[in-house]
């Protein structure tokens, strides 16, 4: 951490804090991210080291040890998808089947570097399990806060990893509150590290775009189509991509496209102009947030690229889960949606043929099972 770059920094009044001091939030509450770091070319990239931690040398520092499981170089597929030659990143083949172990590896193997031993989350999906077993990996306590209504399969994940589960009464946004209120809470003995909150968790999904950039012989794609909930994938793209533009590593940004479900999108809305809308129950779930904590620096990320938001229909996004699948790529329909946006981005000629356009596949279908037992017409598994 001895000479770091970075600082902790609210991007809307431009106020820093050292780097040094653990925080996950401003003076007032507010989310903060790092202040710009410079990047890395390609002589920077570490070939013995696991995984994402070969892009080290991009962090705001070295952890001394990091927890790791070999999470990144996740394989680049070709498919046409919708008569589009597209490129599938398979962000699902990850250790906990998900894109947030390289959020996670990073953000405790950094925070655990400053001393943290007791980490909190609130989240009974991909985010929990996956801070509950990197927790695990690197001898950390974990406490992961659900609602008292959440299905006990939900949590086995994270249960099995040793994490302390909390049944907090009432709506996923009073479990958010609580979690908030207790990240507050000097007393709690435990340190806020949520996947959405956390700045350090922005630092490993930005290897995102470094890996692509790999992937593409050290060039970039020309665009990005990212399924997007509360916008980490691209929050990191943008982060990471800029770092390779700061670089000179490339000569220009990829546009990214933030997919979202149609019943509840309010980024993807906000891109296209649209007005407000009440959110509704979507089969997309893993991206269902319809209040996601930073919209304007997501909304700034896409307008920056020149890239923008898509809205996808129920119907769009199962039919693209069970055509993926029917290819051998078993993703869960949150992700699918990614997929059925690349068919709409083609169809409006937004892309075009010959570009190299990758997809973001960021969830294993395996935790999708009640959902495509639906889809299939069978009682759920």
């Amino acid at each position: 951490m001895e000479g770091s770059l970075a600082a902790y920094l609210d991007p809307h009044s431009g106020r820093t804090w050292p780097i040094e001091t653990p925080r996950w939030c401003g003076e007032e509450g507010q989310p903060l991210l790092l202040t710009d770091l410079p990047g890395i070319g390609r002589e920077a990239i570490d070939p013995a080291a696991p995984g994402l931690w070969r892009y080290a040398a991009a962090f705001p520092f070295r952890p001394r040890e990091p927890i790791t499981m070999g999470e990144g170089r996740t394989p680049l597929l070709p498919r046409r998808i919708g008569g589009f030659d597209a490129l599938l990143k398979c962000e699902w083949l990850m250790p906990t089947g998900s894109f947030k172990d390289r959020g996670a590896s990073v953000m405790l193997s950094l925070l655990r570097d400053q001393g943290i031993a007791a980490v909190l989350e609130d989240s009974s999906g991909n985010g929990g399990a996956a801070i509950s077993t990197y927790a695990a990996a690197g001898g950390m306590r974990a406490r992961i806060l659900v609602p008292d209504s959440t299905s006990p399969a939900k949590t086995v994940q994270s249960r099995a990893a040793g994490a302390e589960i909390q049944l907090t009464p009432g709506s996923r946004q009073d479990c958010a509150e609580e979690a908030l209120r207790q990240g507050r809470d000097p007393a709690s003995g435990f340190f806020y590290a949520s996947h959405n909150w956390h700045p350090f968790f922005l630092q490993g999904t930005k290897t995102l775009a470094y890996e692509l950039w790999e992937d593409l012989g050290f060039q970039a794609p020309d665009a990005v189509v990212i399924p997007c909930g509360a916008g980490s994938n691209v929050l990191g793209c943008d982060i990471g991509f800029g770092e390779l533009l700061r670089a000179g590593a490339i000569d220009r940004l990829p546009r990214l496209y933030a997919a979202q479900p149609a019943n509840c999108g309010p980024i993807a809305r906000e891109a296209l102009g649209l007005p407000p809308a009440a959110a509704r129950p979507t089969i997309a779930e893993g991206t269902a947030i319809a209040q996601p904590i930073r919209p304007r620096e997501v909304l700034a990320a896409l307008r920056r690229s020149g890239g923008g938001g898509v809205l996808l229909e129920e119907a769009e996004i199962a039919e693209a889960s069970l055509a993926l699948a029917r290819t051998g790529i078993y993703v869960e329909p949150t992700c699918a949606q990614a997929a059925a946006a690349l068919g709409k981005l083609a169809a409006s000629g937004t892309v075009r043929p010959g570009e190299r356009v990758a997809v973001i596949l960021t969830g294993t279908g395996l935790k999708a099972t009640p959902r495509y037992a639906e889809l299939l017409g069978l009682e759920a598994a």
